[in-house]
Protein backbone atom coordinates (compact mmCIF):
# COMPACT_ATOMS: atom_id res chain seq x y z
CA UNK A 1 0.00 0.00 0.00
CA UNK A 2 1.78 3.27 -1.35
CA UNK A 3 -0.70 5.94 -0.96
CA UNK A 4 -2.97 6.25 2.19
CA UNK A 5 -6.20 7.28 1.25
CA UNK A 6 -10.01 7.64 2.32
CA UNK A 7 -11.26 5.02 -0.69
CA UNK A 8 -8.24 2.59 0.64
CA UNK A 9 -9.29 2.95 4.29
CA UNK A 10 -13.06 2.17 3.62
CA UNK A 11 -11.20 -0.94 1.26
CA UNK A 12 -9.17 -2.11 4.35
CA UNK A 13 -12.18 -1.59 7.03
CA UNK A 14 -15.03 -3.61 4.72
CA UNK A 15 -12.53 -6.38 4.24
CA UNK A 16 -11.84 -6.34 8.62
CA UNK A 17 -15.41 -6.10 9.07
CA UNK A 18 -17.76 -7.21 6.40
CA UNK A 19 -19.49 -4.72 4.47
CA UNK A 20 -22.60 -5.05 6.20
CA UNK A 21 -21.20 -5.02 9.53
CA UNK A 22 -19.27 -1.81 8.56
CA UNK A 23 -21.61 0.40 7.24
CA UNK A 24 -24.39 -1.09 10.03
CA UNK A 25 -21.25 0.59 12.24
CA UNK A 26 -21.24 3.88 10.10
CA UNK A 27 -24.63 3.95 10.17
CA UNK A 28 -25.09 3.70 14.17
CA UNK A 29 -22.48 5.77 14.53
CA UNK A 30 -24.49 8.63 12.79
CA UNK A 31 -27.58 8.33 14.16
CA UNK A 32 -26.33 8.51 17.57
CA UNK A 33 -23.95 11.41 17.25
CA UNK A 34 -27.48 12.77 15.70
CA UNK A 35 -29.37 11.91 18.71
CA UNK A 36 -26.24 13.08 20.87
CA UNK A 37 -26.12 16.62 19.12
CA UNK A 38 -30.29 16.99 19.10
CA UNK A 39 -29.92 16.03 23.16
CA UNK A 40 -27.44 18.99 23.77
CA UNK A 41 -29.60 21.50 21.88
CA UNK A 42 -32.69 20.15 23.37
CA UNK A 43 -31.34 20.71 26.99
CA UNK A 44 -29.32 23.88 26.30
CA UNK A 45 -26.72 22.19 28.93
CA UNK A 46 -24.66 19.50 29.90
CA UNK A 47 -26.11 17.30 32.73
CA UNK A 48 -22.84 16.81 34.80
CA UNK A 49 -24.69 13.34 37.20
CA UNK A 50 -25.23 12.10 33.42
CA UNK A 51 -22.08 13.12 32.46
CA UNK A 52 -20.47 11.29 35.00
CA UNK A 53 -22.35 8.27 34.48
CA UNK A 54 -21.44 8.14 31.06
CA UNK A 55 -17.48 8.41 32.00
CA UNK A 56 -18.04 5.76 34.52
CA UNK A 57 -18.99 3.67 31.00
CA UNK A 58 -15.76 4.80 29.73
CA UNK A 59 -13.52 1.68 31.08
CA UNK A 60 -16.17 -0.93 29.63
CA UNK A 61 -16.83 0.60 26.53
CA UNK A 62 -12.14 0.61 26.18
CA UNK A 63 -12.29 -3.27 26.68
CA UNK A 64 -15.19 -3.95 24.69
CA UNK A 65 -13.60 -2.04 21.48
CA UNK A 66 -10.40 -3.54 21.27
CA UNK A 67 -11.53 -7.41 21.84
CA UNK A 68 -14.20 -6.36 19.48
CA UNK A 69 -11.39 -5.67 17.16
CA UNK A 70 -8.75 -8.47 18.29
CA UNK A 71 -11.85 -10.63 17.45
CA UNK A 72 -13.07 -9.33 14.07
CA UNK A 73 -9.15 -9.31 12.95
CA UNK A 74 -8.17 -12.98 14.24
CA UNK A 75 -5.36 -11.69 16.14
CA UNK A 76 -4.70 -11.74 19.98
CA UNK A 77 -2.38 -9.93 22.64
CA UNK A 78 0.64 -11.92 21.26
CA UNK A 79 0.62 -10.42 17.70
CA UNK A 80 1.20 -7.11 18.48
CA UNK A 81 4.53 -6.49 17.13
CA UNK A 82 5.77 -3.01 17.90
CA UNK A 83 5.15 0.33 18.34
CA UNK A 84 2.29 1.29 16.23
CA UNK A 85 0.46 -1.51 16.77
CA UNK A 86 0.29 -0.47 20.56
CA UNK A 87 -0.84 3.19 19.01
CA UNK A 88 -3.44 1.55 16.72
CA UNK A 89 -4.51 -1.12 20.17
CA UNK A 90 -4.85 2.45 22.40
CA UNK A 91 -6.46 4.53 19.50
CA UNK A 92 -9.07 1.31 19.47
CA UNK A 93 -9.68 1.83 23.16
CA UNK A 94 -9.88 6.00 23.27
CA UNK A 95 -12.44 5.34 20.67
CA UNK A 96 -14.51 2.41 22.70
CA UNK A 97 -14.24 4.86 25.68
CA UNK A 98 -15.22 8.05 23.74
CA UNK A 99 -17.83 6.42 21.99
CA UNK A 100 -19.47 4.22 24.95
CA UNK A 101 -19.26 7.78 26.90
CA UNK A 102 -21.34 9.60 24.00
CA UNK A 103 -23.98 6.50 23.89
CA UNK A 104 -24.96 6.39 27.03
CA UNK A 105 -25.04 9.96 28.18
CA UNK A 106 -27.39 10.31 24.90
CA UNK A 107 -29.94 7.03 26.38
CA UNK A 108 -29.65 8.47 29.73
CA UNK A 109 -30.75 12.25 27.65
CA UNK A 110 -33.75 10.78 25.92
CA UNK A 111 -35.00 8.45 28.40
CA UNK A 112 -34.86 10.93 31.44
CA UNK A 113 -34.84 14.69 30.16
CA UNK A 114 -34.40 17.37 32.56
CA UNK A 115 -37.61 18.72 34.24
CA UNK A 116 -39.03 21.66 32.57
CA UNK A 117 -38.50 24.92 33.93
CA UNK A 118 -41.06 27.03 35.70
Amino acid sequence: MQDLTVTTLLAVFEEIFGPLLFWAMVVAAAVITALYIYVLIRDRSVSWKKFLWAQFSMPFGAIAAVLFVQTMTRSGFSDIGGPIDLVVLLGVAAGGAVGMAVCIYTIQSLFWPPAPHS
